[in-house]
């Protein structure tokens, strides 16, 4: 993945060394630097947000199940800690500045052609625990997008579990990771988010997860559109960054991590999709590189 070269973004907030234990250790973010997807946490306390099983990593379930969002709705932060405010200088932190900045790039052009003006999110890096809008971020969390202040949350540390832990190397696949949560902002943006949560208060437990797996795999494929563009407009990719991001999503499909974590698969249970979907969705967002082709919700057959 092409980044080093390219503008950083000002919409970072670094805060680590604020927390307690986890975060800050050494990544090569050059050309050959592998990066990671992971993180463990507390079983049954989070749901999901990038695919993973509960015990390892939160999700947009948790956000927006969580009564401060419920309450206050979507934009009302609340008081924060605050970081050092624009683009870091050390090389993991430029890469997270720079692929925010060419989400911000990507995503503006977009919604211009709409005729909508695009709400840039801000990303605040962490080592291990701060505060958000919808409580308490810990580096056990893995990465999650919180809609009530319009923040990604990012333990830089969730990065060296996706190398190691998952083994799914490679800048482009932590990327994806980071276009997967702006993927959950552009929902935000276009009311889908607050819409599945009312639907969501109102079915049975089955077709709550059900629509937590439509809400995932569009936000899969939107971080393929926004692969797309940033591809067309910026010549982002390198040979191989497509199948570093597909790995990814294969690693984490919630028929892999159930098989690994329990023994077994209950797609009954599925909150993020398999992994065939996972990838499928995505790729769908790279060929097509149109927010109509996310439609999840109209698909019968994910």
């Amino acid at each position: 993945m092409r980044w080093e070269d390219y503008r950083t973004s000002d919409n970072v907030e670094d805060r680590r060394g604020q927390g307690g234990p986890g975060g800050g250790f050494p990544i090569p973010m050059g050309r050959g630097g592998g990066l990671g997807i992971g993180g463990l946490i507390i079983a049954g306390i989070l749901f999901f947000v990038f695919g993973i099983d509960p015990r390892i990593v939160v999700g947009i379930d948790e956000v927006l199940n969580n009564p401060q969002f419920q309450q206050r709705g979507p934009g009302q932060p609340t008081g924060q800690p605050t970081g050092k405010q624009g683009a870091p200088t050390d090389d993991l932190g430029r890469f997270v500045s720079a692929t925010l900045a060419q989400t911000e790039d990507v995503w503006r052009q977009v919604f211009s052609a709409a005729g909508r003006r695009y709400e840039e999110p801000r990303l605040v890096i962490f080592s291990g625990i701060t505060r958000s809008a919808c409580g308490t971020a810990q580096s056990a969390m893995g990465p999650f997008y919180c809609p009530i202040d319009k923040r990604v949350y990012l333990d830089t540390s969730f990065f060296r579990d996706l190398r190691d832990r998952f083994r799914a190397p490679g800048d482009f696949a932590a990327a994806y990771v980071i276009a997967h949560e702006i993927g959950h902002h552009v929902q935000n943006l276009t009311g889908i988010l607050p819409q599945v949560q009312q639907r969501r208060q109102a079915v049975s437990p089955a077709e709550s997860n059900a629509l937590s797996v439509r809400t995932e795999l569009q936000a899969d494929c939107l971080a393929g559109v926004w692969a797309h563009h940033a591809d067309s407009k910026l010549k982002t990719l390198e040979p191989g960054d497509i199948e570093k991001a597909l790995a990814a999503a294969s690693a984490i499909g919630d028929d892999r991590m159930q098989r690994q974590t329990q023994g077994m698969v209950v797609p009954e249970s599925f909150t993020h999709g398999s992994s065939k979907q996972r990838m499928a969705w995505f790729m769908r967002g790279v060929k097509a590189g149109s927010m109509q082709q996310c439609d999840t919700f109209s698909e019968r057959n994910l």
